[in-house]
């Protein structure tokens, strides 16, 4: 016999997903989101992120249905049965980034990103960026509007629109992925192991300010960024029987 999971429900502010809130907790009752064995995200892939990162210290598995745009995170949206599609739903564990950043004054930021830490130009000059791996300079400098490290989880959004790579849960890999690089013009990027400490040195930050955003946390006028993998955070996200975030990411790549 199949336990059924006690479920919160949140929402974002669209109307539809309002909706959406009001008939299923109409329907499956609604609990404080500390007493929840999952919660049901209804909106788009940012809230699913959002709901993520509000529960990082509780670390409640996420089961989100989309009533937003793209909706890549999310399962599609169907009312009935509801708990017991949760309780089948195929589990997807994701290792977000540590992001630490300086900035001008002397003073680090520190922030979680579960699909990317990016680094972009400030002003209408571009960006000049040296880039380390694992404390080895491999870029003396990049000439660009910015550039990404990237999760698996976030290989499909900014960085895939920047011409980054997709990439599967468990290839063990990150995406450095530039953005409108200008020198070295036809530099693409690289993907790097999933442990590796890659450091962003900017140059020239007071002629070309940059800042740096861990998924929705931005830090202005940085000088140094440097990224490394939380293994010791897994983050939850739950997809139906077949719809898994595996097959989506292969159906992705072969998508017109």
């Amino acid at each position: 016999m199949t336990v059924l999971p006690v479920l919160a429900f949140s929402a974002s502010d669209r109307p539809e997903a309002q909706t959406a809130l009001a008939r299923l907790t109409a329907r499956y009752g609604q609990v404080d989101e500390a007493r929840a064995d999952v919660i049901v995200a209804l909106g788009g892939d940012g809230l699913m992120l959002e709901t993520l990162h509000r529960n990082l210290e509780r670390r409640t598995p996420v089961y989100g249905m989309n009533r937003g745009s793209v909706g890549f995170l999310l399962n599609d949206y169907v009312e009935d049965d509801l708990p017991k599609r949760v309780a089948q739903a195929v589990a997807t564990v994701i290792h977000p980034l540590q992001m630490d950043a300086w900035t001008e004054d002397g003073r680090v930021h520190s922030g979680l990103a579960i699909n990317e830490v990016s680094l972009l130009r400030q002003t209408r000059q571009s960006a000049k960026l040296r880039i380390e791996v694992d404390g080895r300079v491999r870029m003396e400098e990049l000439s660009c509007d910015g550039c990404l490290l990237a999760t698996p989880a976030g290989s499909t959004a900014y960085n895939l629109s920047a011409h980054g790579p997709i990439i599967p849960l468990d290839a063990n890999v990150l995406a450095l992925t530039p953005i409108s690089a200008f020198r070295p013009r036809r530099w693409r990027g690289a993907l790097v192991p999933h442990k590796s400490k890659v450091a962003f040195e900017v140059l020239e930050p007071e002629k070309r300010p940059v800042s740096a955003t861990a998924d929705g946390f931005e830090v202005r006028r940085v000088t140094r960024v440097e990224i490394r993998e939380r293994r010791d955070v897994a983050l939850t996200m739950l997809f139906d029987a077949g719809r898994s975030f595996e097959e989506r990411v292969l159906a992705e790549q072969f998508a017109a």
